[in-house]
């Protein structure tokens, strides 16, 4: 499957940059390409310097809302974002048209982060836009959840969150959703954190991307996962998760694929990486609440057999019973087994309810300091009405 991926504002640029990374690490290793394009958009022209892997010119980092911004941000006022990003998305749209193999692309992604100004605000806006030209293609959304101390010393970090959210849901034909609080280090640096946290984020999707493009017949999956496959596994909440399960580093020639011991590891290698894949899910959600589904098993081919792939099945049907499942082989990795994960169409995710609830109390908190604000300049107006003033009207 191929991606055009446009990253917003500076988080939304960063993931960006690592869906950048993994795509020429699939042209090195692969001889594959995953991904047609990749932009990154900001309102602040510093975080457009910070990137690594997006090609440095102006189609491909592009600073929009100048005017209105002066190319320093919005200072997390998403609504402003949304209107730079309505008046400049003409900007995108032409870079979009100068990708040379876009119509390649299976799917749009667009990237952003849910508590800022500029990802927050234009991201929605931006799947609207493309919605309306390119309405043969899927656009996915794939929103960063906050830090809870960012939910905890900032209202308007709650307030963004949940106006991104529900403005997405109503536009994206699925919305994958990350939790920056999963993959946090409490011991490492920020730097360190944030560049593991984009890393880790990016990651599980490069399997699932590089399966259905594999050129050479002996990488080809017997049961080949493609893009129709997995357009057709996602929609609405999303997340996505992988785990990896090390193989051994030779098997003893004395013992053979047939003896009962070592068909037995081999299924647990597979439950233990489905295991790990479950419990790293890009953001906590009760598994039987998907609608559909989707995994994916990458190892030696010699490594992966029928009774493998149906205990997985199962494992992962016993997870999610009312789930519609897809599933795919990739026979490709060395020295491990690894499985990728996607649960999609949830119907009940609680922490966004949690978002919506408190965003509405914010609300009202806030119309009901202006009454108090706007009560009291009136009231200093009225004590200073005899003072005299140097002003001159």
């Amino acid at each position: 499957m191929k991606l055009l991926v446009i990253g917003l504002g500076q988080c939304g640029s960063n993931i960006a940059d690592g869906f950048a990374r993994i795509n020429s690490r699939a042209k090195a290793r692969r001889r594959t390409e995953i991904v047609t394009g990749v932009f990154a958009v900001n309102t602040d022209l510093a975080d457009l310097g910070g990137l690594s892997h997006i090609k440095s010119d102006y189609r491909h980092r592009i600073l929009i809302g100048g005017r209105k911004s002066g190319g320093h941000g919005v200072g997390k006022i998403n609504e402003l974002a949304a209107e730079i990003a309505r008046e400049d998305a003409d900007k995108v749209i032409d870079a979009i048209r100068s990708t040379p193999h876009f119509f390649e692309s299976d799917a749009f992604m667009l990237c952003a982060g849910a508590a800022g100004g500029t990802g927050s605000g234009s991201i929605s806006i931006m799947t609207q836009i493309l919605k309306e030209r390119y309405i043969d293609k899927p656009i996915y959304n794939l929103i960063i959840l906050p830090f809870e101390h960012e939910e905890h010393t900032e209202e308007r970090t709650i307030y963004n969150t949940a106006t991104c959210l529900k403005s997405a849901d109503a536009v994206a034909d699925a919305i994958f959703l990350v939790d920056n609080q999963r993959y946090v280090k409490k011991t490492d640096t920020l730097r360190n954190n944030l560049a593991g946290i984009n890393h880790l984020i990016v990651e599980p999707f490069y399997n699932i991307l590089c399966a259905g493009e594999e050129k050479k017949a002996k990488y080809v999956g017997a049961r080949l996962l493609d893009a129709g496959d997995i357009i057709q596994s996602i929609a609405g909440w999303t997340v996505i998760g992988y785990g990896q399960a090390q193989l051994p580093p030779f098997r003893l020639p004395f013992r053979t694929s047939k003896n009962f011991r070592d068909k037995s590891t081999e299924i647990h290698r597979g439950i233990e990486a489905m295991d790990a894949a479950i419990s790293e899910l890009s953001f906590k959600c009760n598994p039987e609440d998907a609608s559909r589904a989707l995994y994916l098993v990458s190892a030696p081919s010699k490594e992966m057999n029928l009774t493998v792939i149906k205990e997985l099945g199962e494992y992962l049907k016993g997870l999610a019973p009312e789930a519609i499942i897809r599933n795919g082989d990739y026979p490709r990795n060395s020295g491990a087994l690894d499985v990728s994960v996607i649960l999609s169409e949830l119907k009940n995710v609680e922490k966004i309810r949690r978002y919506y609830a408190e965003t509405a109390q914010i609300v009202t908190t806030i119309e009901e300091r202006k009454k108090q604000t706007d009560a009291k300049l009136r009231e200093m107006d009225e004590v200073s009405r005899d003072v005299p003033s140097l002003i001159f009207n």
